[in-house]
């Protein structure tokens, strides 16, 4: 078992390095709190890596990967047309996303889940668990495959204590564009016709809607600065006139 264990570490390891999901790991890291990240990202690769070793172990079984890969290059689409959305927080929400909650995990760990099925540490693995000890290539896998992620988790963190968020925003979009692009083209190559083209269509109603759906959101939220703005200049017109405003006197004192 510690032979299958530390050739399957070693194995995905190597493989992750500048792979997609290291990317994506990085780009993560950008927006939310390390530890959400990594523990998400950790979740995800144990269960990509279970289903990995129980087809390649107990089933002797590969799994298609073409739809795999256009699912999660539509739902990485997705994701970076909402990072170009952008939130909106009030006081209280500002507060609570301080304390990342349930939502953020699942976002991150489902991206990962989509992302590795099919990906070539996937089937790494499932070749690994064919001819070695199936638990012994469960834990190395899923080691090897976080410790890389966490390389790309501190480059993520360094990355945004000196970069504005605006910056950071587009960053991650562009890369979540990057990610969406790289799966649909892993499973395009060898798609059949109607898949191709119901993808496409997919990715043409994604897109035309999500800009439609940002231009709105971002008319809406420059007219509430606008008013928002003229709010403050009559609270500081209306500020200075008091200051400037000479004191009456006291009909007490007058009184006296």
């Amino acid at each position: 078992m510690i032979a299958a264990l530390l050739v399957s570490f070693g194995v995905i390891f190597v493989a992750e390095l500048g792979d997609k999901s290291q990317l994506m790991a990085m780009t993560y890291a950008l927006r939310y709190k390390w530890w959400i990240v990594l523990g998400a990202i950790t979740v995800a690769t144990t269960a990509v890596h279970a289903v990995s070793v129980f087809f390649g172990h107990f089933l002797g079984l590969s799994i298609p990967s073409d739809m795999l890969s256009i699912c999660g290059g539509l739902a990485m689409l997705i994701f970076g047309l909402w990072t170009l959305r952008g939130d909106d927080l009030d006081d209280e929400e500002k507060t609570k996303a301080d304390r990342v909650g349930a939502s953020v995990f699942l976002a991150v760990m489902s991206s990962f889940f989509l992302a590795e099925l099919g990906d070539k540490t996937m089937l790494a693995t499932i070749t690994l668990a064919t001819d070695n000890d199936w638990f012994g290539v469960w834990i190395g896998s899923t080691i090897g495959m976080v410790a890389a992620d966490a390389l790309a988790i501190v480059v993520g963190m360094l990355l945004g204590k000196h970069l504005p968020e605006r910056v950071i925003a587009l960053g991650a979009a562009v890369l979540f564009f990057v990610f969406a692009g790289w799966l649909l083209f892993e499973g395009l190559t060898a798609a059949s016709t109607p898949v191709v083209i119901g993808t496409v269509t997919a990715v043409v109603v994604l897109v035309g809607v999500g800009s439609v759906y940002i231009g709105h959101v971002h008319r809406r939220r420059q007219a509430a600065q606008a008013a928002d703005h003229q709010a403050s200049d009559r609270h500081d017109r209306d500020q200075n006139v008091l200051d400037h405003t000479p004191d009456q006197p006291s009909h007490t004192d007058g009184s006296r």
